[in-house]
């Protein structure tokens, strides 16, 4: 019975030794840790944002008039091209006209008055010289001289200010550009700074996109930009980021993507535009950003995957 059992341990530690080695008699090796996949170089997520074409600063201006008035002509429509100095509206000039004539008649009669006074106060002086009269004589006349230099002097200005009124009276053109929106007709009253055109130089243009304040750490001045506009399917423009302003500000277009928030604070990005483009100033246009500085470099994908171990 022993030498039964003993035969039947000896059976069983062989049989699992089998079992634990190879067909070939080694023995086996550990199983080796699976290792992570190595992070890949990927392209990130491209940024999508809504924008409008805009002049640059300068290029885009409000024309006013600097004094109340009447236009009596305009010379312009919209998208007439104009150019720096041109007159674009007159304002009624007739009364200021009247006004400066009456101050000429008193620029002339005070120069009269001097020419009088001054020849009454030398002849005083040589009869005071020669003791015929006394000095109070000569105290008169010389007082009836300055009164007459003042009312010229007072006429004078008078003349200058109405020329200078006058002269307001011919709005012009302060840049070369197009009239993108006319304000006034004839007939109509405008109040000192009361808009009277829109001029904009139209070779001047860019984007403004507004981006969600989420995105502003992926931006970099340079990124390349593919921007498109509703109406022109399948066309798209290059462009690139110019600028980056300091401070983000509220939301000045509604999204039109309604999974977008409408409340959330954008950066003001500008972007230049690298081709001409049929776009017009104020459209509403679409931006895709190409962050150029989101891959990961391969040392920093390395620096995941070990972590990551």
């Amino acid at each position: 019975m022993r030498l039964i059992t003993a035969l039947l341990l000896i059976a069983t530690g062989a049989a699992s030794s089998y079992l634990i080695l190879p067909h070939d008699g080694k023995a086996a090796s550990p199983p080796k840790q699976v290792q992570p996949a190595q992070a890949q170089q990927a392209q990130p997520a491209k940024i999508v944002a809504e924008g409008r074409i805009a002049a640059y600063p300068g290029a885009n201006v409000v024309v006013a008039s600097e004094t109340p008035g009447i236009i009596s002509a305009v010379r312009m429509h919209e998208l007439d091209v104009v150019q720096k100095g041109q007159v674009l509206a007159d304002l009624r000039k007739s009364d200021l006209l009247a006004e400066r004539e009456e101050a000429l008649a008193k620029v002339k009669e005070a120069e009269a008055d001097i020419r009088l006074a001054g020849s009454e106060n030398l002849r005083t002086q040589q009869l005071v010289e020669r003791q015929f009269i006394s000095r109070q004589g000569l105290d008169r006349t010389e007082r009836d001289l300055s009164a007459a230099q003042a009312r010229l002097s007072v006429a004078q200005a008078a003349v200058k200010r109405l020329s200078a009124q006058i002269e307001k009276t011919r709005i012009i053109a302060p840049i070369n550009g197009t009239v993108v929106i006319r304000h006034v007709d004839e007939g109509e009253a405008v109040a000192p700074g009361g808009a009277v055109a829109t001029l904009a130089d139209l070779s001047r243009l860019r984007v403004e996109a507004e981006v969600d304040e989420f995105d502003i750490g992926r931006i970099r001045i340079g990124d390349q930009v593919s921007i498109s506009a509703e109406g022109y399917d399948g066309s798209h423009w290059l462009g690139k980021v110019e600028e980056l302003p300091d401070a983000v500000r509220e939301r000045g277009m509604r999204p039109q993507d309604v999974a977008r928030p409408s409340d959330a604070r954008i950066l003001l990005v500008k972007v230049a535009l690298q081709e001409h483009v049929p776009l017009k100033l104020g459209q509403r246009v679409e931006v895709v950003i190409s962050p150029a500085n989101s891959r990961l470099s391969l040392s920093g994908a390395e620096k995941i995957s070990k972590k990551t171990m």
